[in-house]
């Protein structure tokens, strides 16, 4: 899932984007109001994470000039300005949510993935690497028409990798992600998980498209031969 950050205050924006970056979202984080707008409408994203207060351009603005595009994606602003009538002015705007600063930041993540569980129609619902297809669905996995039977764990690891197809994926946030645990440095289990799902996916192909890159991670990206 893709998140735009729009903030201006340093800190707090790389705060955010290494926080949503962990817990396994793709993040674009812009420091102002024009570069926020000029992103917001010319990427895809799943949600919007907006400050008020920005140079360049306000978020109000930049939420209405979305609205007006007709761009349905969930807006959540963040914000140090605590007055109802600015909650009141933001939500009669499109916002879809309000979380005044300071906060946790799980609390956040818990507004963040609410938003995103409501906005799930608009999620693809067949993901495609190459002659790979995975269907969400249809929890179904096929290669070259060839149907491929996985467990859960290997569907969900498959499904994670082709999301954030291109992206080399440290093994810390697979097991986050997959797991639900923190990655111990002792264990295997990612790579005995990772080394099964290979030889299902890539095993019986000519083209692999599943890699190890050497002290890094795992990425999924066609071309590899």
């Amino acid at each position: 899932m893709k998140i735009l950050i729009v903030e201006d205050e340093p800190k707090t924006g790389d705060y955010l984007a290494q926080g949503l970056r962990e817990a396994g979202f793709v993040v674009d984080l812009a420091r102002d109001g024009l570069d926020g707008l000029h992103l917001a409408q010319n990427e895809a994203y799943d949600l919007l994470l907006l400050d008020v207060m920005l140079p360049g351009m306000d978020g109000w603005t930049i939420l209405q000039m979305v609205r007006r595009a007709g761009q349905d994606v969930p807006v959540l602003f963040l914000t140090a300005r605590d007055e109802v009538d600015d909650r009141v002015r933001g939500l009669e705007l499109g916002a879809d949510d309000y979380l005044v600063k300071p906060f946790a930041f799980s609390e956040l993540l818990a507004r963040i993935r609410s938003l995103l569980r409501r906005g799930k129609a608009r999620e693809p619902e067949v993901f495609r690497a190459a002659d790979l297809e995975l269907d969400l669905l249809r929890r179904r996995v096929t290669r070259a028409g060839e149907r491929i039977d996985l467990t859960a764990k290997e569907f969900a690891l498959l499904e994670l990798l082709i999301r954030r197809q291109g992206e080399v994926l440290p093994r810390s946030l697979i097991a986050s992600q997959v797991w639900d645990m923190n990655f111990d440095s002792d264990t295997n289990v990612i790579d005995v998980a990772v080394r099964r799902l290979r030889a299902k996916v890539d095993g019986p192909f000519p083209e692999k498209l599943i890699r190890t890159v050497r002290g890094m991670g795992y990425v999924l990206e066609p071309g590899n031969s």
